[in-house]
């Protein structure tokens, strides 16, 4: 069994805007798995909200893109590429996520249709949702965003 890549490797994201620690499975340009833990100390707690520390729901989806990407740059054709968001449609919150809490990703993809496609995203943590939606993106060269 060949053991799964750093999500690093496949990402562009850098801390502090990197939300996956461990690629659990992935099939390339099919599906990801991976997990990540919010630490106490995460800078965005500190605000969100003092007194009651709770994720929120946009880091939520970003982490969800960013296992969605796992798999969409993880092809091929996907490496030295950027996914990047092209919409959010039914996304909803089941319940909150709190320091120390393990959120699973899950993301599926759809349908592809040229450099734009469509997945199937779920957060949960431990057996609960806490978020699910589709998310649309794009696969576009890292040089067209040059300069703009």
């Amino acid at each position: 069994m060949t053991p799964l890549p750093d999500p690093k490797e496949i990402l562009p994201h850098r801390e502090p805007f990197i939300f996956v620690d461990e690629i659990l499975e992935l099939v390339p340009g099919e599906s990801a798995r991976a997990r990540w833990t919010l630490r106490a100390d995460t800078p965005f707690l500190e605000g969100h909200f003092p007194g009651e520390p709770i994720m929120p729901g946009v880091i939520i989806v970003e982490a969800l893109a960013q296992t969605g990407a796992l798999a969409a740059l993880s092809t091929d054709d996907g490496k030295g590429k950027l996914a990047l968001f092209a919409g959010v449609d039914k996304c909803r919150f089941k319940r909150p996520v709190r320091p120390g809490d393990t959120l699973e990703f899950e993301t599926r993809v759809t349908r592809v249709r040229g450099p734009i496609g469509e997945a199937e995203a779920v957060a949960r943590v431990g057996d609960e949702v806490a978020c699910q939606a589709t998310l649309k993106f794009a696969i576009v060269d890292r040089d067209q965003l040059e300069g703009s």
